[in-house]
């Protein structure tokens, strides 16, 4: 662990920058204070050459309530330049970044995992968008993002009727990656993150930034989006040494 504030733990794993959100006694609600030191992990690992994936985790059991209520009426919703909630619901984040979900994630706790590209969670976790019972609306990529995720009917009765979903039943919608026993989710993570990052980093990156152009263009649009972006990735020496590596049955250089 290298670096600790009162507020977040960064800890670097090899390729890996784990960010804990660390305001336990509110179940890691997001005040402007962590919304700021939020923000500076995620542009470390955006920056750091040496980070290829981030998880994002809460302390104490539970991921996140989302925003702090209490202090709501005096500061406003803590955002960070034009990126959103804490940084990240509205951030185009180059490299992945994985939710590990234990206990609640709620209101912009929820939003914060559905802005992530993975998501493992606890059997015992739970998620939910009750901003339509405290006099809000789910505004930072809830009532975007579910009703493409989720069937729709069910999205829309967790949006309009605050009706919680078990972590179990988020997996049978393919909402949750992978499913862990409680206190498993950041060890879940960790290993789908190992997984992520054995193949080139390039590939992975220009992957993400074609899935991010290209949601909601026609298939003629998307093709016109992608092929300038893939396109030198087929005519890189990652490529050719991926396509070696197949025929002569060995791993490529970027595994050893």
């Amino acid at each position: 662990m290298d670096s600790q504030d009162p507020v977040t733990v960064t800890e670097p794993r090899p390729g890996v920058l784990l960010i804990t959100l660390n305001r336990p006694h509110v179940r890691n609600a997001i005040d402007q204070s962590l919304a700021r030191v939020m923000d500076a992990a995620l542009t470390r690992l955006e920056t750091d050459s040496s980070l290829a994936v981030g998880i994002l985790t809460g302390a104490g059991g539970h991921f996140c309530s989302g925003m702090d209520l209490k202090a709501f009426p005096t500061d406003g919703v803590p955002v960070v330049a034009d990126r959103g909630l804490a940084g990240v619901t509205r951030a185009r984040l180059r490299k992945p970044l994985i939710a590990a979900v234990e206990g609640a994630a709620v209101a912009g706790g929820f939003e914060l995992a559905l802005a992530c590209d993975l998501i493992t969670a606890a059997d015992t976790a739970f998620f939910a968008l009750p901003e339509v019972t405290r006099g809000l609306v789910a505004a930072e990529g809830g009532a975007i993002r579910l009703p493409g995720r989720l069937p729709y009917h069910v999205a829309m009765e967790m949006l309009l009727t605050a009706a919680p979903l078990p972590a179990p039943d988020a997996a049978r919608y393919g909402l949750v990656n992978q499913l862990t026993g409680e206190g498993d989710a950041v060890h879940a993570a960790l290993a789908l993150a190992d997984r992520v990052q054995a193949h080139s980093r390039d590939a992975v990156l220009v992957t993400k930034q074609i899935v991010q152009d290209t949601r909601g263009l026609d298939d003629h649009t998307a093709y016109t989006v992608q092929d300038p972006l893939s396109t030198p990735v087929f005519t890189a020496a990652a490529a050719t040494e991926g396509a070696y590596a197949f025929t002569e049955k060995r791993p490529p250089a970027w595994q050893r």
